[in-house]
């Protein structure tokens, strides 16, 4: 029998016109924000374009605003979702394509409330997150922006299918959803504390990605940071006992976010170019605020790697296929090899409980990457025609009960299921 169409239902239809959302506890805790957003070499910096500067990468704004071969800021970066098909926007001084006619009032109240001078956003750009933004802070972004060479780059068009192209349903699942504040994961009361939350939950948007949502689109504010599948590669656990189930610690994490490698594995998927694009570029304080955050101001204690009890002729067979075609590179241990391989023996991604991101990587492959210095790995090959669905299975499982700590429960329809 089918359900009556309400006003309720109707107007919860039209909210899922977005891609990114945020959702969560509501709480007035502007004064520690704006005291947070106060810290950090960039409010003091004498050059106010450098400060802008500074802020514009650690919003990770090219990102979603710069293509590889594109001019900065000009948009066209695709971004799928489950609503259709969203693209950057071109943001330089350009008058015509970019916001070039705005003011600084214009850039605020699109940063956080998601309104253009000329239409509502839609959520794909994180207005969600970026409501928390100080407004020096917009202000110092818009005055870098405006000095920016103008791009006269036209904007795609979001690419949805009926409703969603209605932008006003927008407005009612903001009615719904959006929120001035967003939930934290982990606890704590001191200003790198705050400084971190500021950085991560503000600038870097973190939760957009690494917090599940709701059949609308909206974060699931009861689970915040605990992971999410919004692209191929899965956005892990990231709350403080996520991490320390993986190994990492503070110190590991600075690294990380400095270098995109650290002994728990180097970035890959959407996080290689929020290290490439953004975090390589944060200072060490804020690095280390943004990992104390993360972990809050008590981080427990890293857990050590579990033997797991697995079929020795399974892992026989994982190993044979290791041999064949991972060892060249990764070591006839697992122990990598500098600037071609990460080791294997704790790797974060072999120790997270859901198998999805290593069997996506071994699929696909990972492409070349050029890391902060003179740092590098090299092209990992997809073994998707190499290898069947239970050779995979036995590799993944091989990896996971060796090196990881896991259970040996991958199957070959997991595997066939992510082909």
């Amino acid at each position: 029998m089918r359900r009556p169409i309400t006003l309720r239902r109707t107007l919860l239809l039209l909210g899922t016109l977005l891609m990114l959302s945020a959702c969560g506890g509501k709480h007035d805790d502007s004064a520690a924000l704006a005291a947070a957003a106060a810290l950090g070499p960039q409010a003091t910096a004498a050059d106010p374009l450098a400060r802008g500067r500074y802020l514009v990468k650690a919003a990770d704004c090219a990102a979603c605003h710069t293509t590889p071969d594109g001019a900065p800021f000009a948009g066209g970066v695709k971004l799928a979702s489950p609503f259709g098909t969203f693209y950057g926007t071109n943001i330089t001084p350009d008058k015509d394509h970019g916001i070039g006619n705005w003011s600084a009032d214009d850039l605020y109240k699109a940063l956080h409330d998601g309104v253009a001078p000329d239409k509502q956003l839609y959520p794909a750009m994180p207005y969600t997150s970026y409501r928390r933004l100080s407004r020096a802070d917009s202000d110092a972004i818009y005055a870098y922006l405006m000095a920016q060479k103008p791009a006269a780059v036209a904007n795609h068009e979001p690419e949805l299918s009926f409703p969603f192209t209605l932008r006003f349903g927008v407005r009612f699942w903001n009615w719904m959803f959006l929120e001035d504040a967003l939930p934290d994961a982990s606890t704590g009361q001191t200003a790198q504390w705050n400084r971190g939350r500021y950085l991560a939950s503000a600038l870097g948007h973190c939760t957009e990605c690494h917090t599940p949502r709701g059949t609308f689109g909206q974060l699931d504010g009861a689970k915040p940071l605990t992971g999410a599948a919004l692209g191929r590669i899965a956005a892990p656990d990231i709350t403080p006992h996520g991490l320390a189930a993986r190994g990492w610690t503070a110190a590991d994490l600075q690294t990380f976010f400095a270098t995109g490698i650290a002994p728990q594995g180097s970035a890959f998927g959407e996080m290689y170019p929020v290290v490439h694009l953004s975090s390589q570029y944060l200072t060490h304080d804020d690095l280390r605020a943004i990992s104390t955050y993360l972990l809050g101001d008590q981080a427990p204690a890293p857990q050590p790697l579990q033997p797991v009890s697995a079929d020795a002729a399974q892992l026989e067979a994982g190993r044979n296929v290791y041999l064949g075609v991972c060892a060249g590179c990764h070591g006839l241990n697992g122990e990598g090899k500098p600037h071609v391989a990460v080791p294997m023996h704790g790797n974060s991604t072999l120790r997270q409980s859901d198998a999805h991101n290593l069997i996506a990587a071994m699929l696909d492959g990972i492409g070349a990457q050029d890391f902060p210095g003179l740092e590098r790995m090299q092209e990992m090959p997809g073994f998707a025609n190499q290898l069947s669905d239970m050779e995979l299975a036995q590799l993944a499982n091989y990896l996971r009960a060796t090196w990881g700590g896991q259970p040996a429960d991958v199957t070959a329809d997991a595997v066939k299921a992510l082909r």
